[in-house]
């Protein structure tokens, strides 16, 4: 296949895993009684926050908070359109205060931040998609949240229910390759949106089970490189046959509490000229 992906400069929003732990299971990931080696998962995600730089992305960090260990996964805080910010209502209890950091720092940055009504867990179920965004629900994010994200942001909002429990995120069943691409993971979804998708999409990359249980689809394209699990070999391997170029980047320790490298990073869009 010819040379002919083309990447796009992204502007990413982490946030170091200074106090990541698993502390409680929200997840069917999480097992609080198996420990995380915390010095490995700092030089895991600082191998991401590397790779992005390599490939000529801007990295943002928000500043860690004692006592919230899931606030490294900063997919989850917002998702930003065109420089709007639709923040976070998360559905766990012990997740809720990430908000406020997070909100505290795109004000900082000179945004204002709608504060969602039903309960929105930002891209790992709105995930931006060209045209429209999908959004996922079944676990987490709401159906009456996709109402307000479509009436705040003014872009088709496309529903997509989530079946396996194992897959309680949309960016944890499919991610964005390009403005008119994606890879899922079919079984992750119920009936009717397996349809949607396969109308949406009927030149998608598809991706096995055992792809997704090594987090091949929390992966993130710059419509060109695809930073991805290293254990997503089959699927990679396809992408690679589409003409992507895969980045393996191993975080298999956030792998613990149900999270890889799209779960750590958060896109901040801005109104493209």
């Amino acid at each position: 296949m010819p040379d002919s992906r083309v990447p796009r400069r992204r502007r990413y929003l982490v946030c170091e895993p200074g106090h990541f732990a698993v502390q409680y299971a929200i997840n069917p990931w999480m097992h609080p009684d198996e420990p995380v080696d915390v010095i490995r998962a700092l030089d895991q995600w600082q191998a991401l926050v590397d790779a992005y730089r390599a490939h000529g992305h801007t990295v943002d960090t928000v500043k860690p908070v004692p006592g919230l260990p899931d606030m490294v996964f900063a997919a989850n805080a917002a998702v930003v359109v065109d420089g709007r910010v639709f923040g976070s209502l998360f559905h766990a209890p012990e997740r809720r205060p990430e908000s406020v950091p997070y909100e505290a720092w795109f004000k900082s940055e000179g945004y204002e931040v709608y504060h969602p009504e039903s309960v929105c867990e930002g891209e790992g179920d709105l995930v931006p998609a060209g045209r429209w965004i999908l959004a996922g629900t079944g676990f987490r994010t709401t159906r009456e949240a996709h109402s307000e994200v479509q009436e705040y942001f003014g872009v088709p909002v496309i529903s997509l229910t989530l079946v396996d429990p194992y897959f309680y995120h949309l960016d944890t069943a499919l991610f964005v390759l390009d403005d008119d691409n994606i890879a899922y993971y079919p079984e992750a979804f119920s009936p009717g949106s397996r349809e949607v998708l396969a109308r949406l999409y009927p030149d998608a990359v598809l991706a096995t089970r055992e792809d997704a249980m090594a987090f091949g689809l929390n992966s993130v394209s710059d419509g060109r490189h695809v930073f991805i699990s290293p254990g997503a070999t089959a699927l990679a391997g396809r992408l690679a046959d589409r003409g992507y170029v895969p980045v393996p980047v191993d975080l298999s320790e956030f792998q613990k509490a149900g999270g890889g490298i799209k779960c750590c990073t958060q896109e901040i869009r801005e109104i493209r000229s």
